[in-house]
């Protein structure tokens, strides 16, 4: 029975460490992500002089 505890914590820690390098590497790639593919924001000032003063 202690080599059957033993092995399942064993493999405990095994997963433990896959789920932690899943993170790690999901992590460094979202880094990596460039900045040209994401979204960029554009300038509001430009759109102003379509709108009328208010009173």
């Amino acid at each position: 029975m202690f080599e059957y505890e033993i092995a399942a914590a064993r493999n405990a820690d095994l997963i433990r460490e896959a789920d932690e390098y899943r993170l790690v590497r999901e992590a460094e790639q979202a880094r990596r992500v460039s900045p040209r593919n994401q979204e960029r924001e554009r300038a509001v000032r430009g759109h102003r002089s379509r709108f009328t003063r208010a009173a």
